[in-house]
């Protein structure tokens, strides 16, 4: 499989290198790193970032809230959409998209393949369609972005582990290279996505895109594991079960710790880490 790391969004919240590390001035830079995927089941997408409808109707789909605090620069060029184009396919070749989770920045370019079925934790479609639990499920969730998707897969936890991770296996329509990780803590179905083939590590090695379970690349470093202080307080803000995530950045850096040469490990925003895929 060939894997194509993809920036399907840009947000420069106020802040500089306290909010993402390195970031010279008062604007920090942050990126929707998503995954196209090409397989012998057509086009896979990981996330979908912002899409084209964000872009051209944005008070309908997007927060107010989140729009500002994080100033998203909404560019169509920058939609999965557009990306999957210029690297020479359609829309409609993309079969598939698996969905680490359904915020806003993650989603929003679902109804943009209206052709692919969309895999997610069943746990996370629950709380995203009831948008229960106060004011931000109220906002991070935006059923506009996806509530034209009529090909839902969702699932429960089961099957063999991976690396001592819970997983889910044997998703539909999808060779067994793609599996799901529950990574619960920022949201309550929030996943990684595992994928066994990334060139960079060698034959045989996976990549996990662990979505929101971490924000920035120093989180991972298994001696002075480190983060921002505006970064720490936006995970905070967004996070649904505190020790949950926290137990599963200390799993995730048990896992670079332990089996770096077999396991890349990425998040979704950090800019650094997108940057060294590519």
């Amino acid at each position: 499989m060939r894997i194509h790391h993809l920036n399907c969004g840009t947000m420069c919240p106020v802040g500089g290198r306290l909010f993402d590390g390195s970031s010279p001035g008062m604007t920090a830079h942050l990126v929707c790193h998503c995954l196209l995927i090409e397989t012998e089941q057509g086009l896979v997408l990981v996330d979908t970032g912002f899409g084209v409808r964000d872009v051209r109707d944005t008070r309908q789909r997007l927060s107010p809230l989140f729009v500002a605090m994080n100033r998203i620069q909404l560019r169509e060029e920058d939609t999965a959409l557009r990306a999957v184009e210029r690297l020479g396919f359609q829309a409609s070749d993309v079969r598939h998209i698996v969905a680490t989770h359904l915020d806003f920045d993650h989603a929003g370019g679902i109804e943009d393949f209206p052709n692919a079925t969309v895999h997610v934790f069943g746990r996370e479609l629950e709380a995203a369609r009831a948008q229960r639990r106060g004011f931000i499920a109220s906002q991070r969730y935006r059923p506009h972005q996806w509530d034209e998707a009529v090909n839902w897969q969702a699932y429960e936890a089961g099957g063999e582990p991976w690396f001592g991770f819970e997983a889910v296996r044997d998703l539909k329509g999808l060779p067994p290279e793609i599996l799901l990780v529950p990574l619960p803590g920022h949201t309550w179905g929030h996943c990684g996505v595992a994928v066994q083939g990334d060139g960079r590590r060698g034959e045989g090695g996976w990549l996990l895109l662990a979505g929101d379970a971490y924000f920035y690349h120093g989180e991972m470093d298994p001696q002075r594991p480190h983060c921002p202080p505006g970064m720490r307080a936006y995970q905070r803000l967004m996070e649904v079960d505190h020790a949950a995530r926290i137990a599963n950045q200390d799993r995730l850096r048990s896992l670079v710790r332990d089996h770096a040469g077999a396991v890349r490990v990425v998040c979704s925003h950090d800019r650094v880490e997108l940057d060294r895929c590519r």
